[in-house]
């Protein structure tokens, strides 16, 4: 079998994949170049992909026939061309559950972060502004006696939740596709319409998945119904947000602050309007970036792949 892997380091699930098949790797941290994609997958059976490669008809043409599975090394898949792909009875493995606490984690680290104003804080100390105890400077919000709203209850925003609870919040709203009574009864999360959940939240998590009905959900009329005093946070995708929207928002002083580990596109550009705000924290999309999560992501990656290969029950495939 000849597979090829985007990006696994050797201790990544490397080995296992070699030790099963022949291998062709892109061994750097940079995203491999188109081209060098294409080229490489021609003739391959398998392909262990991160988010970062575009896997569409013409990189599956490129590929051909024998292209059997596509393993990736993430919980989204907005990067595969799903439709495509299961019209060609290719399989897909993903690794949904294994970054769910990793993700909440940085989710409320940007939400204190953000809330707190801690980067405006850190720079103060560092340039000078810091001169004396002042009863009102660098004051921000905090989450005790909050209302929280959730966009997307999954595994990610339930784990938030979890999370934020011990704060004080008094009340979670959540909005989705549909009510989930069971998953939102640990935290008496009150399922909303998104107007009311935008209207009433004094701190907002976007943690829904990237689809059509997502898709610029976060735009000029969702920060209009948002509280002046409110922050924004989103950890999902960055095309859940109306980027252009969110600024002028944050900048008039619609709403408070936001804080974003996603963004459109990826990397943004150094001279982004947003990066000028200081009520906007901007993180270079690393919620799943612990050490002992990539490292499991990626095993996983791997054994869906040889499983998939093997014509075996993946241990997390995407039914399609």
């Amino acid at each position: 079998m000849q597979v090829f892997t985007s990006q696994v380091r050797r201790g990544e699930g490397g080995p296992s994949l070699r030790n099963n098949c022949e291998v062709e790797q892109w061994d750097s941290d940079e995203p491999i170049p188109r081209e060098d994609l294409e080229q490489g997958m021609a003739g391959a059976h398998g392909l262990l992909c991160l988010l970062s490669d575009r896997i569409d008809k013409k990189l599956l043409d490129a590929a051909g026939a024998n292209l059997k599975v596509i393993s990736t090394m993430s919980v989204g898949v907005d990067h595969l061309a799903l439709d495509e792909i299961k019209k060609r009875g290719i399989r897909v493995g993903y690794t949904p559950g294994v970054l769910t606490d990793a993700t909440a984690e940085l989710a409320v680290s940007l939400l204190l972060t953000t809330c707190r104003r801690l980067p405006e804080a850190i720079e103060e100390v560092k340039n000078g502004g810091w001169t004396s105890w002042k009863p009102l400077w660098m004051c921000g919000h905090g989450l005790s006696q909050s209302t929280v709203g959730i966009v997307g209850l999954g595994r990610i925003g339930q784990a938030i939740a979890r999370r934020l609870k011990p704060f004080g919040v008094q009340r979670f709203l959540y909005t989705g596709r549909q009510p989930r009574p069971q998953e939102a009864a640990e935290f008496q999360a009150e399922f909303v319409s998104t107007p009311e959940l935008a209207a009433e939240s004094d701190f907002i998590v976007v943690a829904c998945s990237l689809t059509p009905a997502t898709r610029g959900l976060c735009n000029k009329d969702f920060f209009q119904w948002m509280k002046k005093t409110a922050v924004f946070i989103n950890i999902s995708r960055g095309e859940v947000v109306d980027q252009d929207d969110l600024y002028q928002a944050l900048a008039s002083g619609q709403i408070a602050a936001a804080g974003l580990d996603v963004t459109t596109p990826e990397p943004l550009p150094t001279n982004h309007p947003l990066l000028s705000l200081k009520n906007c924290v901007i993180l270079p999309h690393i919620g799943s970036a612990t050490h002992r999560t990539r490292n499991v992501m990626s095993v996983l990656a791997a054994d869906n792949l040889l499983a998939g290969l093997r014509g075996e029950p993946m241990p997390s495939e995407l039914k399609l």
